[in-house]
């Protein structure tokens, strides 16, 4: 029987920050492989009968879930978030868009399994489960007395599962050392496999207030290309809470199989650096590093070379404009970093200066009070929207590539070493006539510069509000 594939993609990974930002978080980035942990979480399905795709995003990483699994020729609808809800809701709404009642397998877009055979042999033992009308969920067999993740307890035997007898919160050293020993308790992965109408059931069982706010966001919800937008005012009106809490704990249908796939839910520095090839020393470094005298640590540069000399147990991270240091057993508290940086207004916590657009990306090389200088990349047969400013103007330099401009009354082309200038509140667009990147470097001048301040007239994403 075939299955249909839930992965929810929302999230913020404030734990991995510098790298991972709220407009840019893990799911998106590149870190155990090639791929996205998202394309990652895409290409494990190869080995089961996957008959249809779900992705759940926030309203605001649209694109970005778009271009990446087109990347990967990977079809299907994306379900928008105008706001997170936690887990039970968002697994609702993929219930509810879905026809023809199928078995959901849910899963988590920023996981690394390492055994992606094992994975798909343990859903193929879950579903005979889920075909009787159990919920299931997958348990990590432990391999250490792990305290940063929740266990579950396994009861009598269910098929190729067990009886969930007891969901537990993350427990200390000590009461995760027993748990460990006495082999009746797993962790807690937040994969599930369960009937679309089983799940619907149990949760207006549970939480009527969940299932009905989902019920009136999907039945007023509008379609937009390969995007499901979701009726907002219902959604955000719709309480916050994760499956474990709405349903799973409360069911009597609770079944968790045992998967030993090398998880993990790469929740700090540590644990990924738990995950990534080390050298002879335990160092795991990526990027123009150097080390000497360095020992079980994980050092990450985006540009700049990075030194180490006569540290251990460190996590070091660079990208374009921050700098994370910090002892491994500390990395946990780097989300009081971020909500430092949060509270003191700093966009640091939440955008990198690399920014992704559907057509594109920028690059935000310098900026001062009255000024600002970008470097823009706009993908072939890419545009970006027509728009005008009311406080700043740009002058654009072609540095490769071929750019069909518009300037108020006039559309032109500019080459390698031309330039135009744009003034405050002149209407213009830019496009990529051209079948390579396009590239071009912006400068801006005005009173204000930030990014609200652009009026779009027509956009080709539908940006224009």
């Amino acid at each position: 029987m075939g299955l249909c594939a839930v992965v929810m993609a929302g999230g913020s990974g404030a734990r991995l920050w510098p790298l991972s930002r709220a407009s840019y978080p893990k799911q998106f980035l590149t870190l155990n492989s090639e791929k996205t942990m998202l394309q990652d979480t895409f290409s494990r399905l190869a080995g089961l009968d996957i008959t249809d795709t779900v992705t759940i995003c926030n309203e605001e990483h649209r694109f970005l879930v778009a271009e990446q699994l087109r990347e990967i020729n990977q079809s299907g609808s994306i379900i928008l978030e105008p706001k997170g809800r936690n887990t039970a809701p968002a697994i609702a709404l993929a219930a509810l868009s879905i026809s023809d009642d199928p078995i959901l397998l849910v899963l988590s877009a920023d996981h690394v399994i390492k055994n992606e055979d094992i994975f798909a042999e343990s859903v193929r033992k879950a579903i005979p489960i889920a075909e009787t009308g159990k919920l299931v969920t997958f348990g990590i067999v432990p391999d250490e007395a792990n305290t940063g993740y929740g266990y579950i307890k396994k009861g009598g035997k269910e098929g190729e599962g067990f009886k969930v007898e007891q969901f537990v919160e993350k427990p200390c050293l000590e009461t995760a050392n027993g748990y460990l020993s006495s082999g009746d308790y797993l962790w807690n992965s937040g994969m599930f496999l369960f009937r679309a109408s089983q799940y619907l059931k149990e949760l207006e069982k549970f939480r009527e207030d969940i299932f009905t706010g989902c019920v009136s966001a999907v039945e007023n919800a509008t379609v937009d290309s390969s995007f499901c937008r979701v009726h907002r005012q219902s959604f955000e009106a719709c309480p916050s809470e994760s499956i474990d809490y709405a349903v799973m704990e409360k069911t009597a249908d609770a079944v968790v199989v045992p998967m030993n796939a090398g998880w993990s839910d790469v929740g700090s520095w540590a644990s990924l650096w738990d995950v990534t090839k080390k050298d002879k020393h335990g160092n795991a470094s990526l990027g123009d590093v150097i080390l000497h005298d360095t020992e079980s640590s994980y050092i990450r540069t985006d540009g700049a070379l990075v030194a180490v000399i006569g540290v251990k147990n460190m996590i070091i991270t660079v990208t374009k404009d921050s700098v994370m240091v910090a002892d491994k057993n500390s990395v946990q508290d780097v989300k009081e970093i971020v909500k430092k940086l949060e509270d003191q207004g700093r966009m640091e916590w939440c955008s990198p200066r690399e920014v992704c657009r559907p057509w594109g990306k920028y690059d935000s090389v310098d900026n001062g009070d009255r000024h600002q200088v970008k470097r823009i990349t706009v993908k072939p047969k890419a545009k970006l929207s027509v728009q005008f400013h009311r406080y700043r103007s740009e002058h654009w330099v072609v540095v490769s590539g071929t750019a069909k401009v518009t300037n108020g009354n006039e559309t032109f082309i500019l080459r390698e070493n031309e330039s135009t200038y744009i003034p405050v509140g002149a209407v213009h667009a830019l496009e990529n006539c051209g079948e390579k990147e396009l590239e071009l470097i912006e400068v801006q001048v005005g009173t204000y510069l930030g990014e609200d301040d652009i009026v779009r007239l027509e956009d080709r994403y539908g940006r224009v509000k």
